[in-house]
Formats: structure tokens, C-alpha cells, sequence
């Protein structure tokens, strides 16, 4: 349970104090702070109204003791006050949210999948950043570049695209977004440890829907989809479909049997069990590699992004992306196959994830998915 609130102060420094008094005193003595304080902590930070040392340790101390929900709900509501947000003129839109730390051991499909998803008429953003650690792993932001599409349009231009019947998808980055929050890359690079922002950053949510706004994004760990799904309901997603996805990421294995989570109308989370034959995949490849030569696996977790080549596996994606969309079969086709049928399926738009997933592959053997990626530049 939380402690007490300091005495109200219009001193961040001294308010910074009290907080940091209270969290960071030991795995057995922290205290939890209140839904107000860790909002308040989060915006000393992104107004770098605090110095730098306290707001490392205001995250740090956070994580060591594990945050509460009260403080995970109060970092994700001072990120959300930084974000400029715009509403587009469709009446859903889908928030695509991956990993902003990008993809190190698999090559990076997301990226595509808005314009899938486009294609089959539901309109779809996604958002991110250019690097971030720890992965330092390829970026939507890197592929689509790599692509020669759009990467730095101002919301307005995004949401405008959102509305587009020719385009219907579109990328907005972080720095564009929240530039307090974009701001502290390189303060996050030096913490090196995930704070409370890697969870959080990615529920900004800069564009909605005129009436409903749906939230997709992946997971690794048991405890997150409860906790996303708490953050999700905060920040007023109408839905959410939350992914035990490659690397965290939205797409699901090819090779295996699938979990997802996912709520309408703001109720509690359900369990989600799928496998590749609900969608008519056969695969012995878990993801789509990196092609040979492109990153070399390295002892100790993290340090495989040391040797990675961002740039080539953008390419590269971009190649086998490109083919994907054009109807060529193969792990780069199934993963957009799977992920774009899961989430037509989450929106009720197809009653089964097997005719979610015919209508993907039409969408993908047409043509019209091409149309809509190449379109957006």
C-alpha cells in the first residue's frame, strides 16, 4: 500500500526528495508511492526539471522494488499529458504497438502490417523511434525508411492518412509525438536497464478513432498481459489483443501453439489459444530469419546487438517485405497472414481466425496490400 503523500509542494526538487526517500530505501524497506506522485515523478523527468541523477534513480528504484499498478498507471498518465494526440476521421483505429527497442533475432514483418490491415479496411498506426536500447534492434522507423515511405509526418499528416481511402495506414514517430519523452533516449541508454517507460511509452496512443480506439501489442513474460491490459483500460483503449509474440513483438510463432489475451469494451482480459492450423500455416521456422551473415549470435542475451547490421536487416526486410506483399509464400507471407487474421478477428470483422486469414491472403495475392504500402511515401 502506498504511503502517505508528501505535504503538496511547487518544488520538483523537493517533492523528488520525498519520493526518492520512500522508493529507494532497500529491497525491504522501499515504500509505494501514490498514482498522483508517480505522475508527478515521471513529468519532473520529461521537463528535466529534476537533475539527472534523481531521474535515474526515480526509475531505477521503481523497478528494483517492482512497481505497483498505482505507479504504472501514474508514469503511463505523464507520458500520455507530454503526448500530443490528434483523432482521425475514421470511426476505429487500430494501434499497432511493437517493441520500440526493434527485432535482433528475426527479421522485422511488423512493419508491413498496417497496410495489410488497411487492405482489409481496418485502419491501422504504428509508432516507435529510430534506436533504442537495450536491443538497439531494427525499428519500424528503419524498415520503412529503408523503404523510402514517410517517417516523419506531423500527427495531423498521419491521422489525414488514417483517412485516406487509397492509404488507410500510417507511422508517427516518438519524436513527434512526445519530444519530452524522445528527449531521453540517451538518458535511457545510460540507465541501461528497462525502466517504466519501455512499458508505457508504447500506450502513448497519438491518434484515435472518432469512436473507437483499439490497442494490439506483444508480450513475453506471464505478467504482462495483466498489466498491459490495466494500462491499456487506463489510457481508454476500447479493446485490447495482447500477443505472446516473436521478441515481444506483435506477430505470433509460426511453429507453435499461441496465446493471446484481449478485452472489449474496457471488461477484463480472456485467454486467447490458438495454433498455426487455425490459420491453414504449416511451418518449421519459428519466425522469418535474418538472412546469413546479417548479425552474429553472441554470448550473453543483449549483447547480440552489438553485432547487429540495423541498416541490412532494414534492406533486407524491405526485399522479403515487398515479396511478402505481392503474394510470394514463405515465413515473411505467414507471419502477416497470422498477425493481420488475429487482429480482424479480435475487431469481429470475420467470425473464425480461418476466414480472418482467407481474407489476409486475398488481400496479399491481389495486390491490394502492395497498393496500400507503396502508396504510403
Amino acid at each position: 500500500m502506498a504511503t502517505p503523500a508528501a505535504k503538496s509542494t511547487d518544488d520538483p526538487v523537493t517533492a523528488m526528495r520525498s519520493i526518492l526517500k520512500r522508493i529507494a530505501t532497500g529491497p525491504e524497506l522501499s515504500k509505494d508511492i501514490s498514482y498522483e506522485e508517480a505522475r508527478a515523478g515521471m513529468r519532473y523527468v520529461l521537463d528535466a526539471a529534476v537533475d539527472p541523477v534523481q531521474a535515474a534513480i526515480f526509475l531505477i528504484a521503481l523497478r528494483m522494488k517492482r512497481e505497483t499498478d498505482d505507479e504504472n498507471r501514474g508514469v503511463l498518465q505523464a507520458i500520455r499529458d507530454a503526448t500530443y494526440t490528434v483523432t482521425a476521421n475514421v470511426d476505429d483505429v487500430l494501434d499497432i504497438a511493437d517493441p520500440y527497442d526493434g527485432f535482433t533475432r528475426t527479421l522485422p514483418v511488423s512493419p508491413f502490417l498496417p497496410a495489410v490491415l488497411a487492405a482489409c479496411g481496418v485502419a491501422g498506426v504504428s509508432h516507435g523511434v529510430e534506436r533504442m536500447g537495450p536491443k538497439f534492434g531494427a525499428t519500424h522507423r528503419q524498415v520503412l525508411r529503408a523503404a523510402g515511405l514517410a517517417v516523419d509526418l506531423s500527427v495531423e499528416d498521419a491521422a489525414a492518412r488514417l483517412a485516406d481511402p487509397a492509404i488507410g495506414w500510417a507511422y508517427v514517430d516518438q519524436k513527434v509525438f512526445c519530444p519530452k519523452l524522445h528527449q531521453l533516449t540517451d538518458f535511457r541508454t545510460l540507465i541501461v536497464k528497462r525502466p517504466a517507460i519501455t512499458t508505457a511509452e508504447v500506450l502513448a496512443n497519438p491518434i484515435r478513432g472518432r469512436r473507437r480506439t483499439h490497442l494490439v501489442t506483444g508480450y513475453v513474460h506471464k505478467p504482462y498481459p495483466r498489466i498491459y491490459a490495466l494500462l491499456a483500460r487506463h489510457a481508454g483503449f476500447d479493446s485490447a489483443l495482447l500477443v505472446r509474440g516473436v521478441e515481444g513483438g506483435v506477430l505470433p510463432s509460426l511453429r507453435s501453439s499461441g496465446k493471446a489475451f484481449y478485452y472489449h469494451a474496457g471488461g477484463e482480459e480472456l485467454p486467447l489459444d490458438f495454433t498455426p492450423a487455425d490459420f491453414a500455416i504449416e511451418q518449421s521456422l519459428r519466425a522469418a530469419p535474418l538472412p546469413e551473415g546479417l548479425a552474429r549470435e553472441t554470448e550473453g542475451g543483449d549483447d547480440v546487438a552489438l553485432a547487429l547490421d540495423p541498416v541490412a536487416i532494414a534492406q533486407a526486410a524491405v526485399a522479403q517485405g515487398r515479396e511478402a506483399l505481392a503474394g510470394k509464400p514463405g515465413a515473411v507471407r505467414d507471419s502477416l497472414v497470422s498477425a493481420a487474421a488475429l487482429c480482424l478477428f479480435h475487431l469481429k470483422r470475420h467470425d473464425s481466425l480461418r476466414t480472418a486469414a482467407e481474407a489476409v491472403r486475398a488481400v496479399l495475392d491481389d495486390g491490394s496490400a502492395l497498393k496500400r504500402f507503396t502508396r504510403a511515401t
